[in-house]
């Protein structure tokens, strides 16, 4: 596995938005869906807003490829599925600290149960 380097992972850390496009079943990357980013420590992780049933989460997990373009970065991934209570504490915090300016009616739903539940790290291959 390759890693992401300072400078990707500075642009995506202070970028607002992330474009995910996981990969359909003929190998092509799907429509891009906005979603949020966090960083923690060396790495990337996203949550679907709207749990495991999410659209988008619902492709990157089938096929766990795809591509995201986010701080001027564009790049193919693989996607991870995290589920370590101590990592979800920590981009709970991450969530809260990045996005506070939003407000809870955005944030709350971020660190909710549900989208814990569905937390992908993104690795760049």
């Amino acid at each position: 596995m390759t890693s992401w380097t300072k400078d990707e992972l500075n642009k995506i850390e202070h970028a607002d938005e992330l474009r995910i496009s996981p990969l359909g079943n003929d190998n092509t990357a799907g429509d891009p869906t906005t979603i949020w980013v966090v960083r923690e420590g060396d790495d990337l992780h996203v949550r679907a807003y709207r749990g495991r049933g999410g659209a988008w989460y619902r492709a990157a997990t089938a096929r766990h490829s795809g591509h995201i373009s986010s701080g001027g970065v564009d790049k193919d991934v693989m996607f991870v599925e995290e589920d370590s209570p101590a990592l979800n504490d920590r981009i709970d915090a991450a969530y809260r600290t990045k996005y506070a300016r939003f407000g809870p009616s955005y944030v709350d739903p971020m660190v909710a149960d549900g989208a814990r539940a569905a937390t992908l790290k993104l690795v760049p291959r």
